[in-house]
């Protein structure tokens, strides 16, 4: 059912069972891979990409993550006869083993400390959207469509930290009216709202993430790593204390090689090469 065992380092010789996974140019790249059935997630896919996105904490190789989808869709959510139909007959406890483990990928892909990037074509949907959300960057194609169905299903809207994390992308209003209806949020619409930070012709948002992956992998790692972290953290801070603690992080920042790289290339008015130390 749900595997609960970790990944093992290097991700370099990775192979994943449920989904496909590439890595170059210290860019991983997780691609939802059923694109018969517009690459739904099961329990054991649930459960590998957790473990993946737990593993790249400890990934110094990659920089930057690209999350994609085959066959010209990101993912129709949570697998009708694989995961929707089996929850029917489950007891409380399993069930909620199976919330939480969900809710555990979000965890993960929050607190690897690479930048993650979504890059979405077609239908996002259900599971699928929160994973897009999740993201810390989104691409679309022109033609995707992004839909939070859970209440089409007689679920709440608050899955998988919908409730925490859509409203701070997209504001209150909007991200009520998305959750309470379950209606499809266009790629235009999306980019407009927030939800996207970029849109593509269709059929190129995974070239257009994989170039914002390679601006990403080729910036200055660890501090990208804290401004992640501090992206995270402050949601739950008042101004003074976030204050407070970006002055941490950017003090730990300014002894990184890093930075007097930064400072050696625009004194010599080049462009710096950053190593991640």
């Amino acid at each position: 059912m749900i595997c609960q065992n970790a990944i093992a380092a290097p991700l370099g010789d990775f192979r994943p069972a449920h989904f496909g996974f590439a890595l170059a140019e210290g860019i991983a790249t997780l691609t939802l891979d059923r694109p018969e059935r517009k690459n739904p997630l099961t329990f054991e896919s649930y459960a590998e990409l957790r473990d993946t996105f737990r593993a790249l904490r400890y990934e110094e190789a990659v920089k930057s993550v690209v999350v994609t989808g085959a066959g010209g869709n990101f993912s129709s959510g949570g697998d009708v006869f694989e995961i929707i139909e089996p929850l029917t007959r489950m007891s409380a406890t399993d069930l909620h083993a199976f919330t939480a483990m969900t809710g555990d990928l979000v965890k993960e892909m929050r607190a690897c400390p690479q930048p993650v990037v979504a890059a979405v074509e077609g239908i996002c949907a259900g599971a699928g959207a929160i994973i897009a959300m999740a993201s810390d960057l989104r691409v679309a194609g022109a033609g995707a469509r992004v839909a939070f169905l859970f209440n089409r299903v007689g679920l709440a809207g608050c899955d998988m930290g919908a409730c925490a994390i859509l409203p701070r992308l997209i504001g209150q209003g909007r991200a009520s009216e998305l959750l309470y209806t379950g209606r499809f949020m266009g790629a235009e619409e999306g980019e407009r709202w927030g939800f996207f930070n970029r849109l593509a012709p269709a059929g190129g948002a995974l070239e257009e993430a994989r170039a914002l992956a390679r601006t990403l992998a080729a910036g200055p790692t660890y501090a990208n790593g804290l401004t992640k972290r501090m992206l995270h953290m402050e949601w739950a801070m008042g101004v003074d204390a976030a204050i407070d603690a970006e002055a941490v992080a950017q003090a730990l920042c300014m002894k990184t090689q890093d930075f007097r790289r930064a400072f050696e290339a625009f004194a010599e008015k080049r462009r710096p090469v950053f190593a991640g130390d």
